[in-house]
């Protein structure tokens, strides 16, 4: 639990006005590299409802990768203004980001990124130990992540004994494990063959069902089209906003 002194000085983000979980007002990311500017993000506006399914498209190098790096609190923007949940989140120090992150976002990476000498259920824990969550609390979150994506025979196992399919599995459980507010699914499918592919897409579609506020980046037009809404970035600004048909 953490101490008065703790709350005051991390805030945890609360709900924000009108369902609305995100909001990026004329975001900017800017790298300096040999004294060359490169304006990676330019004048991003973005809102993002609880319990929405956002599908960030567009080529490689448009910059949709560095917005769900900001978006994640993994990056900081050079300008504007991010609202997670009701609280500015853009210009918090390091240790502070890192602990809404932990709490509030579920990340998805497309090379999964478990670590190999962890079983799966090890690796699902993990985020949940930095958290500081009891043993008990901890197993329990965990049984359930697994479970929900069908990867609870498998606990025991490690990352090696299991298919590319499966591995994306336990990341998604890792991701859940936590009950964040947001799941961020970088190019989720990326490292996947065809028919692991639909399966990992079709295991996002069914918790999105359930009530997961979900925002992936892919720039495959096929997987866009699962999410009830695609954001179309080009040279590191949104072209066009929309709904997919029902």
């Amino acid at each position: 639990m953490p101490t008065t002194e703790e709350t005051a000085t991390n805030p945890t983000p609360r709900s924000g006005t009108n369902g609305t979980l995100i909001k990026l007002e004329d975001v900017t990311k800017v790298f300096l590299t040999d004294e060359v500017e490169t304006h990676a993000l330019s004048g991003i506006h973005l809102d993002i409802r609880q319990g929405e399914y956002v599908s960030i498209a567009g080529p490689s190098g448009c910059g949709k990768s560095t917005l769900l790096s900001i978006l994640g609190l993994l990056d900081t923007p050079s300008g504007g203004s991010y609202t997670l949940k009701g609280t500015e989140v853009a210009n918090l120090s390091f240790p502070e980001r890192a602990r809404i992150r932990n709490r509030e976002i579920g990340f998805i990476f497309q090379s999964f990124n478990l670590i190999g000498d962890l079983t799966v259920f090890e690796n699902v824990e993990l985020p949940l130990t930095y958290r500081g969550m009891a043993a008990s609390d901890r197993k329990a979150h965990v049984l359930e992540a697994l479970e929900r994506v069908g990867m609870g025979h498998r606990a025991k196992h490690l990352p090696s004994q299991l298919s590319g399919g499966q591995q994306q599995r336990v990341a998604v459980a890792r991701a859940l494990a936590g009950k964040p507010a947001i799941l961020l699914a970088d190019e989720p499918t990326g490292n996947l063959d065809s028919r692991n592919g639909e399966a990992v897409m079709d295991l996002l579609k069914e918790l999105h069902a359930a009530g997961a506020t979900i925002c992936m980046v892919t720039h495959d037009q096929r997987f866009a089209q699962h999410a009830d809404r695609t954001v179309h970035v080009f040279d590191g600004r949104v072209v066009e906003d929309h709904s997919m048909a029902a």
